[in-house]
This record gives structure tokens, sequence and C-alpha cells, in this order.
């Protein structure tokens, strides 16, 4: 007997980094996407500070009242986030992006990458695989990471001292610890949740 879809299996990398910037999540197939923004968030311990947007088939999708108040005339429509739900993707291998932060301009794929049928629907997100740190909040972009991994490699550079106070005294960018990630996960929806504002330093051994 069929068992229906309960759950869909995402990938989202962080865009034009390289070694790549990844999450792998199940996620409730019946979630919209401004659980699906809030579950990114979680996922790669962005502060949910900045704007967002979705990108899907060129159509801008976020949170519909906050885009028309700060909009000009001429921008495009951004239609209501909370209205478009995992399920209603027909197809496994469809892709779409994720903007986090319009100024540093953070994009993401989204990648749905299989639909599941589990023993019991899911009533949270799981992280249940991925790959090295994001960059810090405020960094400046893909130009600004760059720049900020040369001065943390170079205890010489003038703005290494100033920038490793930045980032809270440490910052490793082949971090990933997947015990922590899906804990950040699974509280993803949860009211005024609280982010780590700065990297875990590295336990003494």
């Amino acid at each position: 007997m069929f068992k229906p879809f309960n759950a869909i299996q995402i990938r989202v990398s962080i865009d034009d980094i390289e070694p790549p910037v990844w999450r792998r999540m199940i996620v409730p197939i019946h979630w919209n996407l401004e659980q699906l923004h809030l579950t990114i968030q979680a996922a790669f311990n962005w502060w949910n500070y900045h704007l967002h947007e979705f990108q899907i088939g060129g159509l801008r999708f976020g949170d519909a009242a906050a885009a028309y108040e700060g909009s000009c005339e001429d921008d495009p429509q951004v239609f209501e986030q909370a209205d478009v739900h995992l399920r209603d993707f027909t197809r496994a291998g469809a892709s779409f992006k994720y903007l986090y932060d319009f100024g540093d301009s953070w994009s993401h794929t989204v990648e749905l990458e299989q639909w599941l049928s589990l023993d019991a629907a899911p009533k949270k997100a799981r992280c249940v695989d991925g790959a090295r740190a994001r960059p810090p909040e405020d960094v400046g972009g893909i130009p600004g990471y760059e720049r900020f991994l040369e001065i943390m490699a170079d205890p010489g550079d003038p703005e290494h001292r100033e920038t490793k106070q930045w980032c809270g005294g440490h910052f490793d960018p082949d971090w990933f610890d997947l015990a922590i990630v899906d804990k950040d996960v699974g509280y993803a929806l949860k009211p005024n949740v609280k982010r780590r504002l700065h990297q875990p330093k590295p336990r003494k051994g």
C-alpha cells in the first residue's frame, strides 16, 4: 500500500563559495516558505536581521507587507511566502534561490532532492548532513569574506587583531558540528529564538 509523502529532503548551499558551504535537511512537506526561511536561517545560524526573498520561476516571494513598505513603484511585486507550501512543488530535482541580506547578497541554492514517506510525519525539521561554516554576518558579501579570510590567516596583517576580536576571537571556515546544527534546526520555529553571535570555539583537549 502506497504511503503518502510527508517530508522532503532538501540541500541548501551558499553560492560562490569554494569549497561549498551546505546543509542537508529533512523538512515537513506541509511547511510553507516562511517556515523554510526560518529553517535555513537556523541551519546556517544566520541572525535573521536582514531582508530575504525566494526567487522561484522568475517570481519573488517573501514578507509581502514588509516588501511593499520599502518598495518603489517600478519594483517587481513580492508575493506572500506563507501562501506557498513545499507540497506545491511537483517533482524532485527542482531548485530555486533564497537570497538573504540584500547588502551582502548571500545567495543560496535550494534543491528539493527527494520526497519521503516516513513512518511518523515529522513535526519539525532535522539537519542530517552538511559542511563548513557560513561567513560572518555583515562581513561584506563574497569580496568581504575573501578579505576576512586573508586577514584571519595573517597575524601580521594590521587589521588582524581588530578583525579577530570582531568575529569573537576565533573563526574556522571548515567548522561544522552536526549535533549543534541539528539542534538549531529543531528550534527553528521557536518564537524569539536566539542565535549564537560567534562560532563555537574548539574544545581544549
